[in-house]
């Protein structure tokens, strides 16, 4: 038992050293040094419109919105908070948990 718990915490050690810290998507500069939004994924498409900030996102799936750098919510199905760097484009991939 304390062999399968000692692996199971050095595979999980090793998987988050791997991420980039962040749960939600992946993030990148912006060569023009403004902040945006790209929604990857539409959490499976059958929740309707999608909603940033309790408004409806007026960009498709995979374009790029400009938006304010901050702490932000979207909400397709359930509502998820997340955060976007200034001067960066935050791609949005992931909706569990």
């Amino acid at each position: 038992m304390k062999r399968l718990i000692a692996t199971f915490t050095i595979a999980f050690s090793v998987l988050l050293s791997c991420t980039d810290g962040i749960l939600r998507g992946r993030e990148e500069k912006s060569i023009d040094q403004k902040t945006y939004l790209v929604v990857v994924d539409d959490n499976g498409g059958g929740c309707g419109p999608i909603y940033v900030d309790g408004a409806i996102w007026n960009y498709a799936i995979n374009e790029k919105g400009e938006i304010d750098a901050g702490e932000h919510t979207i909400t397709c199905g359930g509502t998820i908070g997340f955060s976007i760097k200034k001067g960066t484009i935050f791609y949005f991939d992931y909706w569990g948990p």
